[in-house]
This record gives C-alpha cells, structure tokens and sequence, in this order.
C-alpha cells in the first residue's frame, strides 16, 4: 500500500479565505461572523465576500454557477494552485475529481406560488401536478444538478480526469476522501482533487432542517453548550478542496507534502443513544488512532454530541478537541474536508504529529480520518 499525502487545500467559509486564515481563526478563538437576522430565527455563518474573478476569470461562467457551485469552484482553484498544479495542464488533464455535493438551489418564487395555490386548491393533488408540470423547466432542473459543480470545475480549471459526484450529507464528504485515498494507495491513481461546498444562505434548506428539529434558534452559542438547552445546529457557507497524491508522485514532481492521510473508516449506525459513541469508538480502533488533537464535526444536535464528546474523552485523553462548527458553521457536505484540511494545517505547522477528524452526521453517518506527519 502507497503512503497517500496532502499536497495543497483550498478553504473558504465565514472565517475567511485560505488555509492561513482559517488555522489563525481556530488559534484566535471567539465566535465566527453570524447572520442573526437575514433568516430570523435562524442564525447562519455566511461566506465571507470572495473575488470570484481570482478564481473564475469568465463573467459568463460566474453567471450561471448558483452561490454553492462558485464557492466550490473557488475552493477548488485555490487548492490546485496550493499543490502547484494550477498551471499544469497535462497534470490536471489526468488529475481525477471526487465532489460531496448536495441538490441544487431551487426557484422560490416558483415554490412560493404553488404553495399559496394549495391552500384553496379543490383538488391539491391534480394543482400540485400541474404545476410542477407546468412552472419548473426541465432547463431549471438540470442547472440544479448536484454533478454542476464537478463539470464546472472541470470547465474553469481544466480537471479532466475521470470525475464522480457523492451524494449524502456529511457522509459524502467522508467517502469522497475515503474512495480517493483508497484508490491511491492501492495504486489504481496517483493524484485526485475532492472535496466539497456548501451554500447555508437559502431558506428552502433552512426549512427543511428545521421541519426535523436540527436547528439552532438563539444567538451563537459553542457546539459543545448546545445540547443543555435543547441542541442544535448553525449551517454555515463555505466550501474545501484539497489535493490527494502518493507520496511517491508528489516527490517526482517536487510538491511539499502537508500531511499524511493514514487512513479514513466509515459508519452507518441504526441512531439511539450511545450509537455514536459505539461507533466512534469502532472507528478510532479500526484506525489505530493514537491522536495529540481532534478536529470534530459535532453538530450541537442534543444526544448525539454528547455522545461523540464522551467517546473522545476515551479515544483522545487530554487532546484539545476543536469542533468545526465553533470555526465555519455546519457545512453539511464539506465538514469533513473542512476537518481534514485544519487537521492538515496544524501537523504542517508542527502544532500536532498526529490527529483525527471526527463526523458524526445529524441524521445519519459516522465517520473518522486519521492523519499523520508527512
């Protein structure tokens, strides 16, 4: 088995632009910039105001990416230009591409119409038909697709090796790192750009969490207070990519390694209590994971955060515990890449020699990454 290694990330969210800011953010500490009152009750992390042209030289392509399709995109160019591949076309020609992406951002003038039509409908079921037939175009459709922003990536930076879009929440995040690393160490691929984007800024998204009970509803408060008064989480916007490469590929092309990606494990548990802290702890084991810090995707959700922040007590004794959701928000699709890449940044740093990410999903997924010193 080949040692797989991270070679350069791209990282943008509430609490800035790039790597650095991001690793001078979680050392500052403090709270990260909160919208209280756009989506009232609802706090949101937004993104912080990006030049897309840095990234996305084309007005037309910046035209028709929806808000998460540009972080994305942005993310994407900011880590291929950290590896040193950014001007390298016959590499990026061959470089394969993973995304974690959700569903496209919907026409709410559209969902607002029908939803008023329903309510004096005679026959809801024929109006709701009918609408859907007639008011959203088959055009609108496929500019939602969640495979939009592979294709994007691939049309503004030149990424066209073979290319796969996950589908799963925070799940997805945590496989597309994992099916990335196992193809490189097996040896099937030498190099591969993944990661993922979220856009937190859309009352459709907004309403469906809350539906399930998942969100915060009072001003900012850390992820690990939540559950005593009630639990919840704040989305957050922002997006991270990183590329992944055998070691031995990167030595030949003279790229500096960040850190080792030593292995990653993933869970599906049927959620009751203690669910997560079993699995956590299968994780960690499956691993071998020894860590001097923990990066965790902990929600705020009540029950299944104190059930991750017992397992770590046990899995990580005396380690900080960082919870992304105190630096960024939750980003849904992009936590776990978000995780990997401070997790990254503090071994490149020599702020830790060994650390584990943790992603326990809000409704379903558990997973676990482990990186070491380059």
């Amino acid at each position: 088995m080949r040692d797989v290694v991270i070679t350069g990330i791209g990282l943008v969210s509430s609490a800035g632009e790039g790597l650095e800011a991001h690793l001078n953010a979680l050392s500052g500490g403090g709270a990260p910039h909160t919208d209280l009152a756009t989506f009232e009750p609802f706090p949101v992390h937004p993104a912080t105001a990006l030049e897309w042209d840095r990234q996305i030289p084309k007005k037309s392509d910046q035209r028709q990416m929806e808000p998460w399709q540009k972080l994305g995109c942005y993310a994407a160019g900011l880590a291929l230009n950290a590896a040193g591949a950014k001007e390298d076309a016959a590499l990026k020609g061959r470089m394969q591409l993973i995304v974690s992406a959700g569903g496209g951002e919907r026409d709410y003038a559209v969902d607002g119409q029908i939803l008023t039509g329903l309510r004096n409908a005679e026959n809801p079921g024929v109006f709701l038909n009918e609408r859907l037939m007639g008011d959203l175009r088959p055009t609108l459709f496929l500019a939602q697709l969640s495979n939009l922003l592979a294709g994007n990536i691939a049309i503004v930076h030149g990424v066209t090796g073979a290319s796969r879009t996950f589908m799963g929440e925070e799940s997805s995040g945590v496989d597309a790192l994992r099916i990335a690393r196992e193809r490189i160490a097996s040896g099937q691929d030498d190099i591969f750009l993944v990661g993922g984007a979220y856009n937190a800024e859309r009352p459709d998204v907004l309403l469906i969490y809350e539906m399930g009970g998942f969100l915060w509803k009072k001003p900012y408060a850390p992820v690990w207070n939540r559950p005593a008064e009630g639990g919840g989480m704040i989305l957050g916007s922002g997006a991270c990519f990183m590329v992944l490469e055998s070691r031995e590929h990167a030595a030949s092309r003279g790229a500096k390694p960040l850190a080792a990606v030593a292995g990653i494990a993933s869970d599906r548990s049927r959620r009751k209590p203690g669910s997560a802290e079993a699995s956590l702890h299968r994780l960690a084991k499956q691993l071998e994971a020894k860590p001097d810090v923990v990066i965790s995707g902990a929600t705020g959700i009540k029950g299944i955060t104190e059930d991750e922040q017992a397992a770590l007590k046990d899995i990580a004794p005396g380690a900080p515990v960082h919870a992304t959701g105190d630096l960024v928000g939750h980003t849904m699709e992009a936590q776990a890449p978000t995780g990997v890449a401070l997790a990254a940044g503090l071994i490149a740093g020599r702020k830790a020699s060994e650390a584990l990410v943790t992603s326990v999903g809000h409704w379903r997924g558990e997973g676990a990454i482990r990186l070491t010193k380059a």
